[in-house]
């Protein structure tokens, strides 16, 4: 089956419309405008294509999702949060942190993360969309994540670390002020070993579409996003 090609202002087809094979693919075309980025999202749609690719549009089933209180942290994580090893901020370096998710990595040709999709995150970033968490450790960024926040439901993009337990260590922060904020989930996207590890998990996508329009409608956090001081009491 062929998808459709979108020209600008076209609508998104419905997401029932997207490809068992591969999994999820439902349009190719359109920009990356933050206007099409928020109605992607809205819809439960994200873009995910190569360099030399067209825009793709994709919105899989099952779809993967972290909900905040079912967070997994191993020991080794655990231990790294209650020595203070990282010091954990959000939105304090969001450029930083995509460029630390674009860069390569071992035994992975080149990266999704393009220079138009820096370009558009860092705007959405700028419109109070896109939000970053970071982890540091002695004053050098050690790992972070960055995703796209509307009302009450996180879309998580990328994550990275330059020390161990760093990304998982800023995630943890996160998914907790999350929680505390009444967020009801955070989409994951793809199924990968390493999101299962951490507790996502995947669920159905209408299910999945579902849950957005709720966290959707819901008013969303005003900036700044800051860490609770009392966060990880009790850990």
């Amino acid at each position: 089956m062929a998808i459709p090609w979108l020209q600008s202002g076209d609508p998104f087809p419905p997401v029932e419309h997207a490809l068992l094979e591969p999994n999820g693919l439902l349009a190719a075309g359109g920009d990356l405008s933050p206007e099409r980025l928020l109605d992607a999202y809205a819809r439960g749609i994200f873009p995910w294509f190569n360099e030399e690719d067209p825009v793709l549009w994709w919105s899989p089933d099952p779809r993967m999702v972290l909900f905040p209180r079912e967070l997994h942290l191993s020991r080794s994580v655990r231990r790294a949060i209650r020595a203070g090893q990282f010091t954990v901020t959000l939105d304090g370096a969001f450029d930083a942190v995509v460029d630390g998710c674009a860069a390569p990595r071992a035994n992975q040709d080149g990266t999704w993360i393009t220079s138009d999709m820096m370009t558009a995150y860092a705007r959405l970033a700028q419109l109070g969309y896109a939000h970053s968490a970071e982890a540091w450790e002695d004053s050098e960024l050690a790992g972070g994540l960055y995703g796209v926040a509307l009302g009450r439901v996180f879309y998580g993009e990328s994550m990275f670390s330059r020390r161990s337990n760093a990304s998982k260590v800023a995630l943890a922060h996160l998914a907790r002020q999350l929680d505390r904020w009444n967020f009801v989930l955070i989409d994951c996207q793809m199924a990968t070993g390493h999101l299962a590890s951490l507790g996502a998990r995947e669920i159905a996508r209408d299910d999945f579409v579902r849950r957005v329009r709720a966290g959707t409608a819901q008013p969303g956090v005003a900036a700044p996003w800051q860490i609770d001081a009392d966060l990880m009491t009790g850990l």
